[in-house]
């Protein structure tokens, strides 16, 4: 091909034109005709007559439009903080490692959430509220993450250091304002350690303004029906208020990892690094049988980040279990 033609062509992609590109390749057409390439010029050609289907513009990621509108987040009047923290779909964290009965109720909230339109031609409603509980460390809020990122919404997080106030009935109106800001703008909206506005109200001293939040949690709840979905988590699912239980659609444990689980957690996080030789995985689960699925993981992760900046290749069994130990000893040393 002529090297001017050449340069025009990749000129005219560039510039995104259509007309300049269809007067190109009829000189390209002519071009090879003139040369003695009958055959490919008429292929060409018949290319050219076909049907002309419009060039897709790039789809944007399921909530980029979402994210933009979600810009202006609920703000607290008095102070002019932001009552939430946005979390963009490309951020999230979502590869989880569960038992095969928590993986079932994840999946079901998934799809439920995909067919919503199909389930109201039926008059059914998908499961838009759930309460995750269980230790800490055990992947709540990642079950959170993990939602938004397989529905493609945008996670919004609430910021309860911003929401509670000391100033009479100021708390409740800040958390309607976070309902309201759902409500017009689909999200994952996440209420992480529920617990700290949704403890039980006949166990509280404070019957005053801990009081006036939990009923009007209880209230926004009750009539929530934002096009998103609502997670809420706690390590203390027995000092929330018994009321709130019915107000979820559906509600699960997060338990400890088993020995499968931890064995794949294990295998996940160490999958990019060289093993020294063949590790006994066995005695590694053993020794981290009761711990969370964060503490195995951050045990894989601190062996391989040992050997990395020890300057060796691969990863051995006694780094590991070091590691374990290191992270056990600092673990009683919190609990004592």
């Amino acid at each position: 091909m002529n090297a001017d033609i050449l340069k025009r062509v990749v000129r005219a992609i560039a510039d995104g034109s259509q007309s300049d590109l269809d007067r190109l390749a009829g000189k390209i057409v002519e071009a090879e005709r003139k040369t003695g390439h009958v055959r490919l010029a008429e292929q060409l050609e018949a290319i050219l007559k076909q049907p002309k289907t419009k060039r897709a513009l790039p789809s944007p990621t399921p909530s980029a439009d979402i994210e933009r509108s979600l810009k202006e987040l609920p703000m607290s009047r008095r102070h002019g903080e932001s009552l939430a923290t946005l979390i963009p779909h490309d951020q999230l964290e979502h590869h989880m490692v569960l038992p095969e009965a928590v993986e079932q109720r994840f999946g079901r909230i998934e799809a439920e959430y995909a067919a919503r339109d199909r389930l109201r031609t039926f008059g059914l409603k998908p499961r838009k509220t759930v309460l995750l509980y269980g230790p800490p460390g055990c992947g709540k809020s990642l079950g959170a993450k993990r939602l938004a990122w397989n529905t493609g919404l945008p996670l919004m997080k609430v910021r309860f250091d911003v929401l509670i106030s000391s100033f009479f009935g100021e708390s409740a109106q800040n958390l309607r304002s976070i309902f309201s800001s759902a409500r017009e703008k689909p999200c994952v909206l996440l209420l992480d350690e529920c617990d700290f506005i949704a403890r039980s109200r006949t166990a509280s001293k404070d019957i005053g303004e801990v009081s006036r939040i939990v009923n009007s949690l209880l209230q926004l709840m009750e009539e929530y029906d934002a096009p998103g979905l609502l997670v809420a988590t706690t390590n203390l699912e027995s000092a929330l208020d018994p009321a709130l239980f019915r107000r979820f659609d559906d509600v699960f444990a997060i338990p400890l990892p088993g020995k499968a689980e931890i064995e794949k957690l294990l295998k996940l996080t160490l999958s990019s690094v060289r093993m020294d030789k063949p590790i006994d995985w066995d005695a590694l689960v053993t020794k981290l049988e009761g711990s969370s699925a964060a503490m195995v993981v951050k045990a894989a992760q601190d062996a391989a980040k040992a050997a990395v900046l020890a300057g060796r290749p691969s990863l051995s069994q006694d780094k590991l279990i070091k590691a374990i130990d290191e992270l056990q000893r600092h673990d009683a040393a919190q609990k004592a």
